[in-house]
């Protein structure tokens, strides 16, 4: 969820010690099970690339309706387990997004995953489209810094067309820079894709670790491939029965909760040592409120650039993501306080994935691309002016500037592959579902959803703020671990803080 993004939700951060008029269009139906060509069982060939990890790739299929029409490269790497006489097999690991790195991710998350570890080779992947693998670019670093500063609180006409403009030049250069794999990208390849990782891996069945986004992932493996499952730990769970919009809405109340936490807390050390000072003069939700419509006039200049409505609301959305980054944000609005707004667009540039030299990751165009296939939206602009009072009432903060977040995909050159409704696994060993009770990004309503889709999988809840639970809470690490490792399930109804 974003200002020009269509995220389902961006990728976790592991926390251990350190379209028709006003109606969806329907894709093609969704297979059910089914195989996908293998390459032989153990054939990836590694190469050390520093830091005890190896580094590898995996062709396979474009389009997996015509194989043999070419291929492309999904990069992998690996930590080899620790204890290699008592090793599991692989554990394939996907952080979220869509659109965020797996490489890079397992790269700075290898130490907090040690028992894991141990056990199981650690594999990273970006999936096709990502980073490594025939990444999606849309934008040079100019376009996509104006992209990025847009405000999507579409409170006049002028910047309503502006946006609208914007999301059509947006969706035509992704078209015209990325025309042979963009309507490739879509989550049932990539999680073909993923089958013939784990072979090449020479593992029989797939063990993964999906996070957000990478639930969904995981959801799609489980449905085409029931009987290639080990296990499947499925983190901040992700309901493909739910239409993009309808994600978004459902966001926006979570992050609304989990704005209004912070600030509650916030309140209450006014009067601590050190006090939080965004509470020292008058109500600090209202004072957010006001300094949004102050940037919607009259950015901050901060160096030789602005800090826009729309990038002051990115930087307050990242930090109220994860509550140990609550911290982060009181700091950047006691900034702002004082007028130094560097924090808080280091805050925004930090979600956008742009880099300290202005260039960009493309972890958002990737995020656009995958979503906008698994996701029919509308195409007329009517059925979003009609979401205003559904989101106005959801969020005063987030609400409005999230109503048109889907626009993108209504213009996108690429059509949806697939439609919206449930994942079904029959055939499947229990999957682990671990959803937390006020995770802004992933609702535990979408874990509870799954759990009745997904025949005999096991839910177990997490107690608490923040998007996702591996890392966060110890109860829940133990259980992901033991369910990993040993295929131990918690008990139903287990409840974790």
């Amino acid at each position: 969820m974003g200002p020009r993004v269509t995220a389902v939700a961006i990728a976790a951060i592991l926390l251990l010690s350190a379209c028709t008029s006003g109606t969806p269009q329907q894709g093609k139906a969704r297979s059910g099970p089914t195989s996908s060509p293998t390459p032989a069982a153990g054939t990836v060939a590694w190469t050390d690339c520093g830091g005890g990890f190896q580094c590898r790739s995996v062709p396979v299929p474009l389009d997996y309706a015509h194989p043999a029409a070419g291929t492309i490269d999904i990069a992998l790497n690996r930590k080899p387990a620790t204890d290699q006489a008592n090793r599991i097999g692989s554990l394939l690991i996907n952080p979220g997004g869509p659109g965020a790195s797996g490489v890079d991710w397992v790269s700075g998350s290898a130490a907090a995953l040690s028992i894991l570890n141990r056990r199981f080779d650690l594999v990273g992947f970006d999936p096709r489209g990502v980073s490594r693998s025939s990444p999606v670019q849309c934008l040079d670093r100019t376009a996509q810094d104006a992209f990025n500063a847009l405000d999507s609180v579409l409170d006049d006409p002028v910047e309503k067309q502006a946006t609208i403009q914007a999301d059509k030049e947006y969706a035509a250069a992704c078209a015209q820079r990325n025309a042979k794999i963009l309507p490739f990208l879509d989550t049932e390849s990539a999680a073909r894709d993923l089958d013939l990782i784990r072979a090449a891996l020479g593992d029989a069945k797939l063990t993964y670790l999906g996070f957000s986004y990478g639930t969904y992932l995981g959801q799609m493996y489980a449905h085409l491939f029931p009987t290639h499952v080990r296990a499947l730990s499925l983190d901040a769970v992700v309901d493909p029965a739910i239409s993009l919009n309808d994600l978004t809405l459902a966001q926006v109340v979570g992050f609304e909760q989990n704005l209004r936490t912070f600030l509650a807390d916030c309140t209450a050390r006014k009067a601590a040592s050190p006090p939080c000072e965004w509470a020292q003069s008058g109500d600090p939700y209202a004072k957010l409120v006001a300094l949004m419509l102050r940037f919607d006039t009259s950015p901050m200049l901060v160096g030789n650039r602005l800090l826009t409505r729309g990038l002051a609301m990115t930087g307050v959305l990242w930090r109220v993501y994860y509550q140990p980054t609550w911290p982060l944000l009181e700091a950047e609005l006691a900034q702002i306080d004082h007028g130094n707004g560097a924090l808080l667009l280091a805050s925004a540039d930090d979600y956008n994935g742009r880099n300290a030299d202005g260039s960009y990751t493309n972890e958002l165009d990737a995020n656009n691309a995958v979503n906008c296939l698994d996701h029919p939206v509308p195409t007329d602009i009517a059925a979003y002016d009609a979401l205003g009072p559904a989101f106005a009432s959801a969020s005063q903060f987030f609400g409005p500037w999230s109503q048109y977040s889907a626009l993108t995909c209504a213009y996108w050159p690429a059509k949806p592959t697939q439609t919206i409704g449930p994942l079904r696994a029959d055939g499947a060993p229990p999957i682990l579902l671990v959803g937390g009770t006020n995770d802004p990004a992933t609702p535990y309503a979408w874990a509870q959803g799954v759990h009745q889709q997904l025949a005999g999988s096991v839910l177990l809840t997490r107690q608490g703020n923040g998007h996702g639970s591996y890392g966060e809470s110890v109860c829940a690490t133990q259980a992901e671990n033991a369910y990993l490792i040993n295929l131990t399930l918690p008990p139903a109804g287990t409840v974790c803080t």
